[in-house]
């Protein structure tokens, strides 16, 4: 099929020897290519039997047939691997300029297996592939090992995906990092990278894109980017304000998780840390990933006080959510520098400010205090101190070794009343939207198969924010504090799942911009393979499923779709939904139901998996 190239790059870093396997033709009209055929082939790759660090799984880096396209927003590359942060399927997304080198070096799928017996990074420059010795690199940050590798190569185009001191340390929330300051941040994909002893890809390529109708394409996507750039919030706050501009929005909301969950609402923050004061306080530039028309990433620098002249990428929403609102930090230039040291050291934003925002209410409840902490004081609104716990946390040293497992395991390690305030689906700490006032992304965060989840979709843009789309049968008035009702939650679900497919952003499709029909016409074009909306959102219904049953190889079922005990029974404080709590076990019948999976197990039921040609696949 046109659109990808059918091949997998497998590189055996044990036995250094690099295999070039065929991926069937089949695997790409079932499920596309990116996440799809990703995790098809992990499928077939990965030891269920053995621990999530072991030399046996598979780290995989997956691209779609829409990437490096002219179609809007087509820069994603998906990171497969099994995490150890929750145990199960590890799932993170990267923007930056890193797919379509790979793409165009002529494969759909990179995948590293095994482990080498030093240091090393990997580079693939078109058909030429070489493993290289480093051990000079382990320890260094990001910035050092992107420009120091970059400089032992000629010629322009290469591109890197790295890890910092916090994935070779094994960080659960250690993550991916490319062009600097783009993180594959979710579930660890750090740990799984250093457990392998690899501190990079570097990658190339030159091939032309193998495309069936590239003038087609190309029409097809001038319109798609009419869709996107014509709606509203795209063109009023998302284009001009960056992600930072989601701050207002979700505060003005009442959706705003502030002091761990403690609140929904956190009004005197907007004039510190909300859009307008973030592009006054920092020194602000646009940055736009690969084929982006929105350019919704800010890379920033520190104007005045002890960080003065540090610069980096971000901070994006979720930074400013996870070390500000949850911290009580309304220092704008406090959470700047925590997003640059993040990314330099490797860490996900968003697990990390979560992580401290725990640890603060642990040291106002008193589970934890200076003895324990070495001396520093996890006090509300104390963001002084997050270069140095974050160091900490990277190298695990100190107390930071205890929160660098991850606020679950921290909290089987403090024991008594520690899990109370753990803020975690599946071992994943949440992201920054609330979900009493929100309960479809309720449901989003409980049944995604790498643990918390705001993205699979972000439901509050349905039930919240009110969006509607005919095309996907969400035409009625949604209650957002309705625990039933949610099998409109699987259609979204679909479409979201679809961009990872297919290789672009979920901003294309997070407010309901550009249209499945869209989507599948230039699936059409890229493939010479004729798709509708009905085949793009059942090839992504099939990869739910597969996840899903991947997971249940590890033991995954309902019990496992949960929430934390603060959002399940402490009424909350304030908000859209004040005095709410969430009637989880009713929303999970409603939405199992629609997506015909058994009530008791949460699992696909036969007639499902037959449906959906997965009998035997898993």
């Amino acid at each position: 099929m046109k659109g990808n190239w059918g091949v997998a790059l497998i590189v055996d870093l044990t036995k250094r020897e690099v295999e070039r396997r065929p991926i069937p033709d089949e695997w790409f009209r079932d499920y596309i290519g990116g996440e799809g055929t990703g995790v098809r082939l992990f499928n077939d790759l990965v030891d269920y039997s053995a621990d999530p660090l072991a030399p046996s799984q598979p780290v995989i880096f997956a691209v779609g047939p829409l990437t490096g396209t002219q179609a809007p927003s087509s820069g994603r590359t998906v990171l497969i691997f099994h995490s150890y942060t929750s145990g199960g399927l590890g799932l993170a997304n990267v923007g930056g300029q890193l797919s379509p080198p790979i793409k165009k070096a002529g494969y759909d799928l990179v995948a590293f297996v095994g482990k080498a017996s030093n240091p090393v990074y990997v580079v693939i420059d078109d058909d030429d592939v070489k493993i290289v010795d480093a051990p000079e690199l382990w320890g260094k940050g990001v910035r050092e090992t992107e420009d120091t590798i970059k400089g032992t190569l000629d010629g322009k185009g290469w591109q890197l995906a790295s890890i910092g001191p916090a994935g070779e340390n094994g960080v659960a929330f250690s993550c991916v990092v490319t062009d600097k300051e783009r993180a594959a941040g979710r579930g660890g994909g750090g740990a799984a990278m250093g457990s392998k002893n690899l501190k990079a890809m570097v990658v190339r390529g030159t091939k032309e894109l193998p495309l069936a109708d590239p003038e087609g394409l190309k029409e097809i996507a001038k319109a798609a980017r009419e869709e996107l750039l014509s709606e509203e919030f795209v063109k009023d706050e998302l284009k001009p304000y960056g992600t930072p501009s989601f701050y207002d929005s979700i505060s003005a909301l009442g959706l705003l998780p502030t002091k761990n969950w403690q609140r929904q609402e956190w009004p005197e923050s907007i004039d510190k840390i909300g859009h307008a004061a973030y592009h006054t306080t920092l020194e602000v530039k646009p940055y736009a990933c690969s084929g982006c028309p929105v350019a919704c990433g800010r890379k920033t620098a520190i104007k005045e006080g002890e960080w003065a002249g540090e610069s980096g990428g971000g901070p994006e929403y979720e930074t400013l959510g996870a070390f500000g609102s949850k911290c009580l930090v309304d220092d704008v230039n406090a959470i700047a520098k925590a997003s640059y040291v993040c990314n330099d050291l490797g860490m996900d934003t968003i697990s990390a400010g979560q992580v401290i925002a725990i640890a603060m209410e642990w040291w106002e409840k008193g589970i934890i205090g200076p003895d324990d902490t070495g001396g520093i004081e996890y006090t509300w609104g104390n963001g002084h101190i997050f270069p140095e716990v974050l160091r900490q946390m990277a190298f695990r040293e100190g107390f930071g070794s205890i929160l660098a497992e991850g606020s679950k395991r921290a909290a089987e390690k403090l024991g008594g009343d520690a899990g109370k305030y753990t803020m975690e689906v599946k071992g994943l700490e949440l992201a920054s939207c609330g979900v009493a006032g929100s309960k479809g992304e309720a449901v989003s965060h409980a049944v995604s198969p790498r643990g918390a989840d705001h993205l699979r979709p972000y439901a509050s843009v349905v039930d919240a924010f009110a969006y509607r789309n005919e095309e996907l049968g969400i035409t009625e008035d949604v209650d957002f504090l309705d625990d039933g009702n949610k099998a409109w939650v699987k259609p979204f679900m679909e479409l979201s799942m679809a961009t990872n497919q297919m290789g672009v952003c979920l901003f294309t499709v997070i407010t309901l911009a550009v249209q499945p029909s869209t989507w599948a016409k230039l699936l059409t074009a890229a493939t010479g393979e004729t798709w509708t909306k009905e085949d793009l959102l059942r090839s992504a219904e099939r990869v739910i499923d597969l996840e899903r049953m991947i997971n249940a190889k590890w033991g995954f079922d309902r019990k496992d779709d949960t929430l934390p005990k603060r959002l399940l029974s402490e009424p909350a404080a304030d908000g859209r939904g004040a005095g709410q709590v969430v009637d989880l076990d009713r929303a999970l019948d409603s939405f199992y139901a629609a997506m015909g999976w058994d009530l008791k197990s949460g699992l696909p039921t036969e007639e499902t998996l037959e449906r959906l040609h997965l009998t035997g696949v898993v």
